[in-house]
Order: structure tokens, then C-alpha cells, then sequence
């Protein structure tokens, strides 16, 4: 399984690295929407919707709400609205997994909360991506930055605690996980926050302000890989699909962006950066 995620991300990393930064605003848009509508294919199947018809029909409804979000990507009322309303949802995930018994009956009310919430989820995601990527700033390398943010935390938390792993985070979510892949994850997530901080001339205040964005935004990754375990508990899956060898599913794959993009660009527009 390691050999595979290994010779899988060999692919795949450089791949994706030349779409952020060759790619312009309109192509890596639909690249992006892409790659998310197949994770809405896998988030209907853990709503679940049963046929394949309900769950083309979620597709093209997310397809539908990307094409609003497009209409209205360069309002910034309406980003830093949105952005503020998915920090409210996020906050709303840590609850519900903390309470992992809630929303597992398959039922109708439950049904209809999982599928909103891939809605909004997969939305905020999308146009954060974008909005960070037109940024004047160098926005590919903003994009890049908050990959290998999430990419180093999970490196991170991976080793940390198979080496070390003894306290269980979230043992009815996700057994596997542990507090000592936490500190991992924080803290190799930390010296690339330092070092990315100090290569683009952060100092003093911001610096510190922008190293805590970035930890803040690690703590929400994890946050967003362990909604995705709870739907699968909830589901009785193990991976989200099968797409990408040793790494399962889309959504398994980007579990932890869905919640690091939008927190991240929260909170750098939060200090001003």
C-alpha cells in the first residue's frame, strides 16, 4: 500500500504542480471543477443516493452551484460572505465529530444534511482555489503553497504516528489517527510555514499572523479528513471510490483541502496578507 501512495504521488505531484502553474485562470477553473465533480460522484454515493440517476443528478446540481459561484467570484462581499459562512460550517464539522453517532441512521432528514453539505463543502472549495489562484500576488504560488501545507501535514502525520501513534484522536471516526500524528503534522507544517513566511519577506507581526493562518488551517485539514471517515463510517466504506491506486477515491485524496483552502484564504484576507 505505502509503495503504491509512493509511486502514485510521484505521478500525480508533478502533474498537478504544472497545472497551478501553467494553467490559466479559465482552464484551471474547470480543471479544478473537474476533479471536484468526480468527488461529488463519490459524495453521493456516501449521502447515499442508491441509483446511478440520483446520483448524475447530484453531479450536475454541484455543476450547477459551480456555475454560480463563477457568476459571482470576483464580488468580494460575496466571498468574504461565503468564506465566513464556511468557517461557521467547518466549526459546525468539529461539533458532529465529536458526536459521531448523530446523522448515522439512513434516513431521509440525515440524507438531506450529507447532500447540502457536499454542496457547500465542494462549492466553497472550488471558488477559494480560484480566487486564490487570480490573486495578483503570485497567485499560483499561493495555490501551490497551500498544497504543500496540507501535503507536508499529512506526510507528517502519516510517520509521526506510525513511529509514535499511541493516544487515538477520534477512535469511533477513525481509529488510525492519533494525537501524536497531530504534533507531526503541526510541526512539519510549521517549518514550511517559516520558511515559505521568510522567502516572501514576511517579518515581525504578519509573519507570526501568518504562521498562525497556517496552523489554524492544518488543524481544519485534519478536521476535514476525519468528516470524510465519519461519512464512510457512516456508510460502512472503507475508501471513497477506487480512482487513484493506494489513495482510493477523489474525495480521499482531497478530504483535508476541502476544509484547509477556504480556512487558509479566510485567514490570510483575515490579516491582510
Amino acid at each position: 500500500m505505502l509503495k503504491q501512495r509512493i509511486l502514485s504521488a510521484l505521478v500525480l505531484v508533478p502533474l498537478v504542480i504544472l497545472a497551478v502553474l501553467k494553467l490559466g485562470p479559465v482552464p484551471f477553473a474547470l480543471i479544478v471543477g473537474a476533479a471536484l465533480l468526480v468527488a461529488a460522484w463519490e459524495w453521493s454515493d456516501l449521502i447515499p443516493l442508491r441509483s446511478n440517476a440520483a446520483r448524475l443528478s447530484y453531479v450536475a446540481m454541484t455543476l450547477a452551484m459551480l456555475a454560480l459561484a463563477w457568476n459571482f467570484a470576483r464580488l468580494e462581499l460575496i466571498v468574504n460572505t461565503l468564506l465566513w459562512f464556511t468557517l461557521a460550517l467547518w466549526l459546525g464539522a468539529l461539533f458532529w465529530i465529536t458526536r459521531p453517532a448523530l446523522g448515522a441512521a439512513v434516513v431521509w432528514p440525515h440524507s438531506v444534511v450529507k447532500a447540502v453539505l457536499g454542496f457547500l463543502i465542494i462549492t466553497s472549495t472550488w471558488l477559494a482555489l480560484v480566487v486564490l489562484h487570480s490573486r495578483p500576488d503570485n497567485g499560483p504560488h499561493w495555490v501551490l503553497f497551500i498544497l504543500f501545507l496540507v501535503w507536508f501535514a499529512d506526510s507528517g502525520a502519516f510517520f509521526a504516528g506510525r513511529q509514535f501513534g499511541r493516544t487515538r484522536l477520534a477512535p469511533l471516526v477513525s481509529p488510525g489517527k492519533t494525537w501524536e500524528g497531530v504534533f507531526g503534522a503541526l510541526v512539519t507544517s510549521l517549518l514550511l510555514a517559516f520558511g515559505y513566511a521568510h522567502f516572501i519577506g514576511l517579518r515581525g507581526a504578519v509573519l507570526a499572523s501568518f504562521v498562525l493562518v497556517c496552523m489554524v488551517t492544518v488543524l481544519f485539514s485534519i478536521a476535514g479528513d476525519l468528516l470524510e471517515s465519519l461519512l464512510k463510517r457512516h456508510h460502512g466504506v472503507k475508501d471513497s471510490g477506487s480512482l487513484i491506486p493506494g489513495h482510493g477515491g477523489m474525495l480521499d485524496r482531497i478530504d483535508s483541502l476541502l476544509a484547509a483552502v477556504p480556512i487558509f484564504l479566510f485567514g490570510i484576507r483575515w490579516i491582510d496578507l
